[in-house]
């Protein structure tokens, strides 16, 4: 979940290495610090707190070496503080690391009390290993190379020493390490916004992989020291893609960004003259989609609810079993699969810790895999036996807003791509639910009109003491992720419920300080959720409903009414995701909450 830069080259590593580390930022921002070439020396400053912190004490510091490397945290072993922020040194070793050593008390016993620890970090271990093998080996990376065996977890790891000042090890077992390559430079980092204003040919490490930089100029090797050769992607994306563009929060520039980003996932999948799609042979995998009988989504946060979405739309449209799971409960209980089951993983980094190790799971179970990443070549995506994509571009905020939208526009597509495969959809069906979701985008743009509604009202709904989500069907996954925006921004009780399960318990809670956000948009569903939306009222419980345009009995029942544009049932959820974002966007806000980065939180969760 942390945030690693290292570079070799003719720019200030300083400037490099902070400019690097503000694009990863959302990864973690317990702590920072960095260790740069000076007089001989790796020079360290460390600051806890955000990066800001560590760009004021560096301010004035200069350094004269051409290597550096740099971290930003989230904590897993020990406080945040900066005795325990990175770089961690240890007789002229310094390093960084994202991830758990999960044999740290062991390997530490055998180390003995002679190793003298300054922090509470497993990270600090390794630098203690790398530091014993050094003065034996003399030589970095084959103390690298001893080290790796020995250590057991997820972990990315990036390690310079100063009788070395030319070179850096990088390796990792999990979460991801790229290596870009410059003029007369050398950068490694484990997010490729931190690269891209100075290369877009990277190299993805794999597990268990090494790169050895040594001036401009760098070599892969296995765990065995064996060179490999590797293929140098292109990355497509640019460096302003990850800027803020005058909105003043890059959550709210990423809210407002939906109705393309939505059309971008669409685009590859679609015929729009003939109005039809392509998406089973689009993942690889269109002849094992005809003997399925069995889909089973598993993900984690934000995914998992979309993955939720997308079990309603297959099972309604194709007729297909699904099961949803959160990836780190699947991963811990021995799921029956049949061998007609295809699993369906979502993760919109593409190195969330639990997946992956579903994803392993799968594979020795000899389940087909197909993934739904954002992030192409991200060690999922390149795992996975198919390969799907949300193409929502760089998502910055820690709350994810578009590459949810985009995620449910692909599962829109499988659900009517395996149904019109599988003879369960005619082409005029298959036409309506195609031109339904071509229209969204145009149609997402109405909806985030309601902008303003929700920054005049969040200075009222502030006050409220929790919140209530419901819905019915497919809406009732997008009240609880709605209720998850709430908790992840505005730090307020916030739950979701399916609405017919408010008599068997939520109602005890409903008073005059209970805001119930109600999802009742006109469906097939709409009567049953307008009577649980009575009781809510009865009860004295502060309505907030979402509908659809012209519904005046809503409106009458509610505090707060939203009106959506008239729009087919499967396509709603798009719709109603857009004004809960604004929501817990906008109370946030007027709590006074850093919105991008909301506390305890990181993007990329790769521990577990």
């Amino acid at each position: 979940m942390c945030g690693i830069v290292g570079y070799y080259g003719p720019e200030n590593p300083k400037d490099v290495i902070l400019g690097g580390l503000k694009s990863l930022e959302y990864r973690g921002y317990d702590s920072a610090g960095v260790a740069i070439l000076n007089h001989g020396e790796f020079k360290r400053v460390r600051a806890e707190g955000k990066l800001s912190t560590l760009q004021k004490k560096l301010e004035h510091e200069a350094f004269d070496g051409h290597l550096g490397i740099g971290h930003t945290r989230w904590a897993t072993h020990g406080a945040p503080v900066e005795k325990n922020a990175h770089p961690h040194t240890v007789r002229g070793i310094s390093l960084v690391h994202n991830g758990i050593i999960e044999n740290y008390l062991e390997l530490k016993e055998e180390l003995g009390p002679q190793a003298q620890f300054t922090s509470d970090t497993d990270s600090e271990l390794v630098a203690h290993l790398i530091a014993g093998e050094i003065e034996s080996t003399h030589d970095l990376l084959a103390s690298v190379l001893r080290v790796l065996p020995r250590l057991q977890g997820a972990y990315s790891i990036l390690v310079v020493s100063k009788d070395h000042p030319d070179e850096m090890v990088a390796f990792k077992n999990g979460p991801p390490l790229i290596v870009g390559s410059a003029k007369g430079a050398v950068l490694v980092a484990s997010d490729v916004q931190a690269i891209l204003p100075y290369t877009k040919k990277v190299v993805y490490l794999n597990d268990l992989e090494i790169a050895h930089i040594k001036g401009e100029s760098f070599e892969i090797y296995d765990s065995r020291g064996q060179a490999l050769k590797k293929v140098v992607t292109t990355i497509d994306w640019t460096a302003e893609q990850a800027q803020k563009e005058g909105y003043e929060h890059f959550m709210l520039k990423e809210i407002f960004e939906q109705p393309r980003a939505v059309a971008r996932a669409l685009a590859p999948h679609v015929d729009v003259a003939k109005h039809t799609t392509n998406i089973l042979e689009n993942t690889g995998l269109a002849e094992r989609f005809h003997g399925i009988d069995r889909i089973a989504i598993i993900a984690c946060g934000t995914s998992f609810y979309a993955g939720q979405v997308g079990a309603y739309l297959i099972e309604k449209l194709a007729g297909i079993t699904v099961t949803t799971d959160i990836a780190s409960e699947f991963r811990y209980r021995d799921p029956v699969l049949s061998k007609n089951t295809l699993a369906v993983l979502i993760s919109q980094s593409g190195e969330t810790a639990d997946t992956l190790a579903v994803l392993r799971q799968l594979k020795r179970l000899d389940v087909p895999v197909l993934s739904l990443c954002n992030v192409k070549n991200s060690t999922i995506d390149r795992e996975s036996d198919g390969h799907l994509y949300m193409n929502a571009g760089p998502e910055v905020g820690v709350a994810s807003t578009k590459a949810f939208t985009s995620t449910l526009a692909v599962l829109h597509l499988v659900a009517v791509g395996i149904a019109r495969s599988r003879g369960r959809l005619s082409a005029l069906d298959e036409e309506r639910y195609i031109r339904a979701l071509l229209a969204a985008p145009a149609q997402m743009e109405t909806v985030l009109a309601c902008d303003k509604f929700f920054s005049e009202a969040a200075t009222t709904l502030k006050s409220y003491r929790g919140f209530l989500y419901m819905g019915r069907g497919v809406n009732y996954p997008i009240a609880l992720e709605g209720a998850l925006k709430l908790k992840e921004l505005a730090y307020m009780h916030a739950e979701g419920y399916a609405a017919g399960e408010m008599k068997h318990g939520p109602l005890a809670l409903i008073d005059a300080r209970m805001a119930v956000v109600m999802l009742a948009p006109s469906d097939g569903l709409y009567e049953k959720t307008l009577s649980n939306l009575e009781e809510a009222k009865a009860r004295g419980g502060v309505i907030i409903s979402i509908g659809t345009f012209g519904n005046e009995k809503l409106r009458d029942l509610s505090a707060h009414y939203l009106a959506l544009p008239r729009a087919e049932w499967s396509v709603n959820p798009l719709l109603e995701a857009i004004p809960l974002q604004l929501l817990a966007y906008h109370v946030a806000h007027a709590l006074g909450h850093d919105v991008d980065q909301p506390r305890n939180l990181a993007k990329s969760v790769t521990v577990e």
